[in-house]
């Protein structure tokens, strides 16, 4: 007789043969105590562990899975491509109709080089910015995340700051010796050795922060004043937040992006891009080098390409009424337990800060986290049905999928869950 399997003799298995059990830091309990669930199955807006409990599920793989999970029109583009092969080492037509499809999409994109993930993206990126202005310094902000980059991971948000470490070992001084980190809606000063000012239009690595008004346009100024290149890490936010992504929300173009998540419909993916001018840096055009052997994968590409055709202006307004719908109701929730909690809400996405006042950058999210309120938050929710992502720095991913009566149970949980706190 099969032994039935149980979230627990699964991980007690992954941890003999995983680091801590898991294949990403960010999917640990550490920081919130327990034992991971393991995901059996999907669908829209439900996760379902391997011991057949169902949640509402608001991690939707951090923001990938913008229609729900398992939606049948990705599916039906994905396995359609499989019929024709799953990874070539050439190009595609699929990979062109992404690419156009991007282009066309954000204002002043006028060339990208597909990738696997958002890490890559971000890492490429900085090495183009480097190579395009033969500058070496790299600027970046306390608490906004843009994979794990040795010369990036220095003060990065989510899962570094889920494990309370403020960088990595294993990166060499050398390796940040160029980075400079500064606080996250303060406008720095630079110099003419800086090569780019890295930055989450949205910081959705840290809880989401907004950016506060004119942040975003005093970098493009500064950068425009010294001859730097302004990168925005639009892993989270490109295709999320609107189908141009941030920059048009904030009226600020960036010259190089990263992309990631939405883009590949759910697949493994990662893109980053610029105007033509910067891209002709780009191997086999210019000196910077990047490649990949699955970058372009044909299922990612014609999961990504579902993705965008289905994310039209009615979609959007349809997955920014639901999050204002969860962000309303959550507050509101908070209040009638008596516990003070800040929701903030950017569009689609939506956050949560325990405390009397809205976080502005790192710090101050840090101390929102330091409350310690939200591990028992998270529990609350988890044995009531409901998932978050099992760290106090996540965003919370509504999807197309979620319906009222989805949003209206997970108020009424979480008015429950927060009742617990209170006591």
């Amino acid at each position: 007789m099969t032994e039935s399997k149980t979230n627990e003799s699964l991980f007690a298995r992954a941890v003999e043969v995983l680091p801590g059990g898991v294949n990403s830091p960010v999917r640990a309990f550490g920081s919130v105590g327990g034992t991971p669930y393991f995901v059996a199955s999907a669908k829209g807006a439900y996760v379902t562990d391997v011991e057949g409990r169902q949640y509402i599920d608001y991690v939707q793989s951090y923001g990938a899975s913008i229609l729900g999970h398992a939606d049948e029109r990705i599916l039906s583009a994905v396995a359609d491509a499989a019929q024709r092969g799953t990874t070539f080492g050439a190009p595609t037509e699929t990979e062109v109709l992404l690419a156009e499809t991007m282009c066309e999409a954000v204002p002043g994109l006028e060339m990208v080089r597909m990738t696997s993930s958002g890490t890559e993206a971000a890492m490429s990126a900085i090495r183009l910015a480097r190579g395009a202005t033969g500058r070496d310094k790299v600027v970046k902000f306390a608490g906004c995340y843009h994979g794990h980059v040795d010369s990036l991971l220095a003060a990065g948000g989510s899962g570094v700051a889920n494990q309370g470490l403020v960088g990595s070992a294993g990166v060499p001084e050398a390796a940040v010796a160029d980075t400079i980190v500064a606080p996250y809606n303060v406008v720095p000063m630079l110099d003419e050795d800086v090569a780019v000012v890295a930055v989450e239009a949205v910081a959705a690595n840290m809880g989401v922060v907004a950016p506060a008004p004119g942040f975003l346009q005093g970098l493009r100024d500064e950068c425009d004043r010294v001859g730097a290149l302004l990168l925005f890490d639009e892993v989270i936010t490109g295709f999320r937040v609107g189908r141009g992504g941030a920059g048009p929300m904030y009226g600020v173009t960036p010259d190089v992006w990263a992309f990631g998540k939405v883009i590949g419909g759910g697949m493994p993916v990662g893109c980053f891009g610029g105007s033509t001018d910067v891209m002709a840096n780009v191997s086999p055009l210019g000196p910077v080098y990047q490649g990949g052997t699955l970058s372009g994968n044909p299922l990612a590409t014609a999961a990504g390409l579902a993705c965008l055709e289905a994310m039209t202006d009615t979609a959007y307004e349809q997955l920014i009424g639901i999050a204002t719908s969860l962000a309303a109701g959550l507050t509101e929730a908070f209040a009638s337990a008596g516990v003070e909690a800040q929701v903030p809400r950017v569009g689609p996405l939506v956050g949560l800060f325990f405390g009397d006042t809205m976080p502005t950058n790192y710090d101050e999210a840090q101390a929102s986290a330091n409350l310690g309120h939200y591990p028992a938050f998270f529990h609350g929710m988890l044995s009531r049905g409901v998932s978050l992502a099992p760290g106090a720095y996540e965003a919370m991913f509504p999807s197309l999928a979620h319906t009222q009566a989805d949003i209206d149970r997970t108020v009424e949980v979480a008015a429950e869950a927060a009742g617990d706190i209170a006591v």
